[in-house]
């Protein structure tokens, strides 16, 4: 087999490749460029288990970054074992047609106990002092103390949160110099984050987005070519676009307000009983899922987001099977926002009555995706200070709640999630192969492309 590198590019859309990214741009100029009509939801783990299984949700069962698990009454997200996902993976088909064949993923989601060669995903260490130390799991174990001596401790305080950024696209990157280096896998999957943040915190235009194009720009330059000067070739692409959002939809807040929502009091503030509840959103990006606990209010619900300003389209588990959302672990309702607007997970109609995980990086806890985790409360005198104290308190060993991001969604400036009308929007394929990308991909498509570079000489 062809031997392939496929750099996932998170954000990359034609619209942001320019002047601003000069390396890309004439690397491009050799290949050729084709949008990819977005996953539906237009998140990460959809969008990634689309291209490596070649099936909609509908198939591989990933309905988002998060949903409802309806057995233990509990939402969930960021989950990252691969036995989630339920279709077989384009390793696994590679692998049958050439048993020499072998993988390595860095960094792409559910990247855990699954069967690929070579792995890197994060794993933080959670401590029974309540602190979180970075750290990352690998395929094979001893890998992960190789990488992080060689690189240092994977910066996860980088990878996500109000100091999310290059950071952490470099080590990425250079782990999987490494991995490439040391055991020369046949299909190599490499993860590079970095565009997804500020273009969340400031918008997908202007030229205040233009450092961190040229940032990224540089990083994937210099993968290319060490891939390249191996005798590996490279697809580029992207797992969605961005764009610019001005209005944050509480859709919790709707249904509370109608008496749909039950919290639990504890100490003082609220938490989502979504066992409990008639009906409750799971918040994606722009794109929710809404379970409905008592069939008897399924009309009710509908129509109170369809009456929601913010709302474009409901599609209820008829209508799913046309967006190839029809999956047991999809909700009721499938809600996608209008192109400005975005979903809240907030549920509380009092911030001060808002869970202590409100207001940290709690990306496990939160019954649904919060991008205002990207900022630092605007509202904090000092706000690194602030930080900083909290941090030296639990270094003396003083169990210390990192509370400094902001309840105020209107922070968030881009957002994904649904279908961009702009095809500009889009995610992108790019190959030097040109031959083997003719006209815009679907989602599911992408894994014919992959496949293809694999077996085509």
């Amino acid at each position: 087999m062809q031997r392939t590198a496929v750099i996932n590019v998170v954000g990359l859309t034609s619209r942001l490749l320019g002047p601003a990214m000069p390396r890309l741009s004439e690397w491009v100029k050799n290949a050729r460029v084709a949008p990819i009509r977005p996953a539906l939801p237009a998140v990460t783990c959809t969008a990634q288990s689309d291209y490596l299984t070649g099936q909609a949700p509908h198939g591989h069962g990933i309905v988002g970054n998060g949903w409802y698990h309806a057995e233990e009454c509990e939402v969930r997200f960021w989950r990252q074992s691969n036995r989630l996902v339920q279709a077989p993976k384009i390793w696994d088909a590679a692998r049958a047609a050439d048993p020499a064949f072998t993988c390595a993923n860095l960094f792409w989601w559910f990247n855990m106990y699954s069967t690929v060669d070579y792995a890197v995903t994060p794993r933080p260490m959670y401590t029974a002092d309540g602190r979180k130390l970075p750290d990352v799991y690998t395929t094979p174990p001893e890998l992960r103390t190789d990488l992080q001596a060689k690189l240092g401790t994977f910066p996860l305080f980088h990878f996500w949160g109000p100091m999310a950024g290059i950071q952490s696209t470099k080590w990425i990157a250079e782990s999987a110099k490494l991995v490439e280096d040391r055991y020369h896998p046949t299909l190599n999957l490499v993860y590079l984050p970095h565009l997804d943040y500020n273009l969340q915190r400031l918008g997908s235009t202007g030229p205040a987005i233009e450092p961190d194009l040229r940032a990224v720009d540089e990083v994937c330059a210099d993968l290319i070519r060490h891939y390249e000067a191996r005798g590996v070739e490279v697809i580029l692409l992207s797992e969605y676009g961005l764009t610019d959002v001005s209005r944050p939809v509480h859709l919790n807040r709707v249904l509370r307000e109608h008496g749909l929502i039950t919290v639990r009091e504890e100490l003082g503030l609220e938490l989502l009983d979504p066992g409990a509840s008639a009906a409750f959103a799971v918040a994606d990006h722009q794109l929710a899922h809404v379970y409905v606990n008592d069939p008897a209010r399924l009309s009710q619900v509908r129509g109170l987001l369809e009456k929601t300003p913010g709302v474009e389209a409901v599609y209820d588990r008829a209508q799913q099977a046309a967006v190839g959302l029809d999956h047991a672990r999809s909700g009721d309702f499938v809600v996608v926002a209008a192109p400005e607007a975005w979903f809240t997970y907030y549920y509380w109609l009092d911030d001060a009555r808002a869970p202590d995980f409100a207001r940290t990086v709690e990306i496990h806890r939160k019954p649904g995706y919060d991008p205002v985790e990207l900022f630092l409360n605007p509202k904090l005198a000092v706000p690194k200070a602030a930080v900083g104290w909290r941090l030296l308190k639990r270094k003396l060993g003083f169990r210390t709640l990192l509370d400094v991001i902001s309840l105020d969604a209107t922070l968030v400036k881009g957002s994904h999630g649904r279908i961009p009308e702009n095809v500009a929007d889009w995610p992108v394929a790019i190959t030097k192969r040109k031959a083997l990308l003719e006209g815009p991909l679907s989602s599911t498509g992408v894994y014919s492309l992959i496949w293809n570079h694999l077996t085509t000489k």
